[in-house]
């Protein structure tokens, strides 16, 4: 069975996105959601730099885009709109997003209350996920599937995120504030509220009751005035974060995920970041992964290269979820809920 599919948003994310669709067999593009104006009836083949056209025009028509009765949309701004989504799973329309959601816990309960009914009216399934979090915490439950007596599983991410630092996905991170600046810690932990969604699921994944999930959040700062793609970061204000959500069973950490972000090596104190995942599986016996991404091509391996392959990455998670969270029964899913799902053959 060909899956109709409407791409929604034609971003970083949206345009990697675009470009699996159209390469899969089981997949039909028939549809493309647009914010801006001047993407409004621009082919999807130009929006998403393919260097061919599709025969499919963008639109900024909500109701045009129900009017297809795709079976999916891929559903890929930086943030979620509730009201965007409802209305899709209202419509009978599944979706997968990287838009910062996994269970909908980060959006509040009202929020998660009004898909979830969404998605019950129209019988239609809503899934997230992206390599983190998302992905990366589905492979760590996974791995613990060799061992026995599970005592606590953690996931660690560490980038230099220096290249990367004019992406609006940074903006809640704070950097180049003050040290010490009231309520930064509180804004960072609502910029990466979905870290905590991703220690539910894979709780989900493990069958673990949690009896809290806790947040905590440390910062390094610039040695020396930084040089930043669209920041301002001097001497003595924020240039290295670091995350942790953790899953507590009887106040101890059975989940832990890290993430530590900087911005260059001038920093104190002086973070090292190993760029890339280590996945550590406290059981018997102990597990020990090393996650790295590298181009197909590594002549590729350039600054402009490892940004789009991160496009990638995160795209995919959602793009290969697509033929599961079709068949699945309708509400709020998660890794829990759906069979494994790897990439498809290459395909046209």
């Amino acid at each position: 069975m060909t899956l109709r599919i409407v791409q929604w948003t034609t971003g970083n994310v949206g345009r990697a996105a675009l470009g699996s669709i159209v390469e899969r067999d089981d997949m039909e593009l028939v549809g493309l959601y647009a914010f801006s104006a001047d993407k409004v009836g621009r082919d999807a083949g130009d929006l998403a730099r393919l260097g061919r056209t599709l025969g499919v025009a963008a639109t900024d028509d909500i109701d045009a885009i129900i009017a297809l009765r795709p079976d999916c949309v891929s559903y890929m701004p930086l943030f979620p709109d509730v009201e965007h989504l409802s209305r899709l799973l209202e419509a009978g329309i599944n979706i997968v997003t990287t838009a910062e959601f996994m269970t909908g816990a980060a959006l509040g309960a009202e929020a998660r209350a009004r898909l979830e009914r969404a998605a019950a009216a129209g019988g239609a399934s809503l899934f997230g996920s992206g390599v983190n979090p998302g992905w990366i915490e589905y492979l760590a439950a996974a791995a613990s599937g060799v061992t026995r007596n599970l005592r606590s599983l953690r996931v660690i991410e560490q980038f230099d995120l220096m290249v990367l630092s004019a992406d609006g996905n940074q903006d809640d991170f704070g950097w180049g504030r003050p040290a010490g600046d009231p309520g930064h810690a509180d804004d960072v932990a609502v910029g990466v509220a979905e870290f905590r969604d991703a220690v539910e699921v894979a709780a989900r994944v493990l069958g673990v009751e949690l009896d809290e999930i806790r947040y905590d959040v440390e910062f390094a700062h610039a040695t020396a005035d930084l040089k930043v793609a669209a920041r301002t970061v001097t001497a003595g204000t924020v240039a290295g974060i670091e995350i942790t959500w953790s899953g507590i069973v009887g106040g101890a950490a059975v989940i832990e995920l890290v993430a530590r972000w900087t911005l260059g090596t001038k920093i104190e104190p002086a973070w090292t970041t190993d760029m890339g995942y280590t996945v550590e599986v406290n059981a018997d016996p102990r597990v020990i992964m090393r996650v790295d991404f590298l181009p197909a091509d590594l002549e590729q391996l350039t600054a402009e290269g490892m940004a789009m392959m991160g496009t990638v990455l995160t795209a995919s998670p959602a793009i290969n979820a697509i033929p599961a969270v079709v068949a699945a029964a309708p509400g709020i899913v998660t890794y829990a809920d759906l069979p494994p799902m790897t990439a498809n053959l290459a395909g046209r």
